[in-house]
This record gives C-alpha cells, structure tokens and sequence, in this order.
C-alpha cells in the first residue's frame, strides 16, 4: 500500500493521540506501517468518539458510524470516503472488519458512567479492544489463525497497562474503572496479566516475522504491570510510568 496522503493523516492522527503506538509504528520495517498507522488511526478515532460530547446521543451515532464504515468493508460495497476508513479498507479482509465490530460496540461503555458490571465484563473490554486491535494488525501483516490466542492475550495485557495509566483520569471523570480498585485487587490484575502473558519470544515465534511489527506496541507491558503488581499505588498517583531511557532500550528490543 502506498504511503499517500491518507496514510500521512493517519501518521498524523497517531503521533498527537497514541505516542506509544506512534513509536512502535514507526519501530517497525517500512513496508509494515501503513498497516499499523491505518489500524491505530481507526483506533484513536473510535476511543475517543465517546469523550468528545457529553451527548449520549451524539457518541452512539458516532460509534455507529464507524459500524457503519466497517460494515460497508465487509460486505465489499463502495466504502465511504476518509481519510481513515480510505487506507483501512484496503488493510482489512471481510472477516477482520466484522471482528473489528466488537472492538468498536465494546467502546459502548466509554459513553455511560455505569460501573463494569463483574471481572468477567471487564476483561472482555480490553479483549474486545485492545486485543482485537492488535490481532488485527498481526493478522493483516501476515499471521496464521494458531496465533490468535497468544496475540489476544499479549493485546490484552496491553490494554490493561493502557487502562491503568488511565485510572487517575477516569476517576476525575467520576467514573469507577476498577471492578476491585483496593491495593490488594490491583496486584492481582497485574499479576494475572503477566502469568497468562506470552514471553516475548515465544510470541514473535507464533506470530512468524512478516507479523511481528504487530507486537511492537506492547513494548512496555511487562514494564508496566510489574509497577502494578508490586507497587499499586502508583496507579491511583499516576505514577505507573517507564522512564525515557528505559522506553528507548525496551523499544528497541521489541522492534
């Protein structure tokens, strides 16, 4: 896919809303960023539709919309054109725009302030976000189907190192982000997270070379949810955060 104007929008879109994710794109070999820059801008469109008014109303027909988009890649029907929707057309096969309609229905939540319902409500949210997002990129980069699971786990795992390092600012939204936001509940999240997360190896492995770009993203996961797990306070501080040092070598080991 060539790297016009639309992709250069998305690149854009992605360095002023997802540093991370900007980072690990542009880690990743040439050929492998249109695919990470169309996905993720999709991505930053999609999470931040709920946050943009505090119309109900208004952030539902915006997440529908996107449905909207996704439906029209799927079927092969004359697909709408933006910026967005434009390149991730040409990244998406029908099965991966009709997965990719649960990433954006999950984001239903962002919208009211009611509670996660139980665990099990939780971590659909970051398997339905976060790991469809990153199965996705695997998938259009080239992964086989047995990767699915370690991918969704490891895309998981990221999710919730995101959602974490979001806590402080849910909160002053007055949200409740946490089904069990004690100290003792947050290690416990974090240390689950980690126990069913992949090593890195074995997931670069499952995932074949062409794929792993994929992967880049959840660079600082482990990092990130060690913090959690030993020290979880620093999650209501704000304080779950890697050094810059530390991102540049942990970057560079992922990419």
């Amino acid at each position: 896919m060539p790297f016009d104007a639309d992709l250069t929008a998305c690149a854009a879109l992605v360095e002023r809303a997802d540093n991370d994710r900007f980072r690990a794109a542009m880690a990743a070999p040439v050929a492998a960023r249109p695919v990470l820059f169309a996905l993720y801008a999709f991505n930053v469109e999609v999470a931040r539709a709920p946050w943009v008014t505090k119309e109900a109303m208004i952030a539902e027909m915006r997440l529908q919309w996107w449905r909207d988009a996704l439906e029209e890649i799927a079927e092969g029907a004359p697909v709408r054109r933006h910026e967005v929707v434009t390149p991730l057309a040409g990244v998406l096969n029908p099965q991966a725009a009709r997965a990719l309609d649960r990433l954006v229905a999950a984001r239903r939540w962002d919208i009211y302030r009611d509670p996660f319902e139980d665990a099990e409500h939780f971590d659909a949210y970051l398997a339905d976000t976060s790991g469809a997002l990153m199965w996705a990129a695997a998938q259009a980069l080239g992964a086989k189907d047995d990767a699915e699971e370690p991918v969704r786990a490891f895309g998981a795992a990221t999710g919730l190192a995101r959602f974490l390092q979001a806590v402080p600012e849910l909160e002053a939204q007055k949200r409740i982000p946490l089904v069990d936001g004690r100290a003792e509940g947050i290690s416990a999240l974090a240390e689950g997270a980690l126990a069913a997360m992949p090593s890195r190896n074995a997931l670069r492995r499952s995932v074949g070379k062409d794929a792993q770009p994929a992967l880049i993203e959840g660079f600082l996961t482990r990092n990130l949810l060690q913090q959690a797990a030993r020290a979880p306070a620093r999650v209501g501080a704000g304080a779950l955060q890697v050094n810059p040092a530390l991102q540049s070598l942990l970057l560079w080991r992922w990419s």
